[in-house]
């Protein structure tokens, strides 16, 4: 598949490159600094996810948005989101989130969501509520083929197992209790779906063991 990774030089979406590269798609990194990319063999289009254009993106068969929104300017996430969605409505191109784990729901009756809960870390609010924000953005598009994938609580750079649990808007834990993935499985389950699509226009999220 060829497959353009917005954001290719982050912890996120790098190992996304590198995942999509070692399976054998054609992966293209959309940064606005290329020299960030010197660890990736990867062709890259330098470009701000702004500038963007439908021309830019419909002839790939997926776009993975991976940017991360600068400290102080969180509602980046909704505004580079909203383009995303304007210039890929009614394209064939696909289109996955990197998204967060506030909006996820702690309890079965799916009444309190992580962002809500009191010791939910303030410094990271608002990323988590813009990252909400975007993903509800999303649930009200038309014509858009979109995924957002969640992370666990703990994202953290680690290993890759391969191994992983998936689930849809609950907030996961693994055998150990926690709330934790690691970017190289969270890569993995990326991919996965891009291969096999079992969450189209939905989000889903994903929880992976530390050790």
């Amino acid at each position: 598949m060829k497959i353009a990774v917005i954001g290719a030089a982050g912890k996120a979406g790098s190992r996304i490159v590198r995942e999509a590269q070692h399976r054998g798609h054609e992966v293209t990194a959309i940064v606005r600094h290329p020299e960030k990319l010197a660890d990736l063999k990867v062709p890259a289009i330098q470009k701000d996810i702004l500038d963007l254009t439908a021309g830019d993106l419909t002839r790939f068969d997926v776009v993975v948005n991976a940017v991360s929104a600068p400290a102080g300017d969180e509602s980046f996430h909704v505004r580079a989101g909203r383009h995303l969605i304007s210039i890929l409505k009614g394209t064939a191109t696909r289109l996955i989130v990197v998204g967060g784990a506030g909006s996820l729901y702690t309890d079965e009756a799916q009444t309190v969501q992580l962002i809500q809960s009191p010791d939910f870390p303030k410094q990271f609010y608002a990323t988590a509520s813009n990252q909400a924000k975007n993903l509800e953005d999303l649930e009200n598009s038309e014509q858009v083929n979109w995924t957002f994938l969640s992370p666990s609580m703990i994202f953290a750079v680690g290993r890759r197992t391969g191994k992983y649990t998936t689930g849809h808007d609950r907030l996961l834990v693994n055998a150990e209790g926690k709330s934790y993935v690691s970017y190289e499985d969270y890569a993995a389950a990326l991919v996965d779906e891009i291969e096999k699509p079992h969450h189209l226009n939905e989000r889903f999220t994903v929880v992976s063991e530390s050790r």
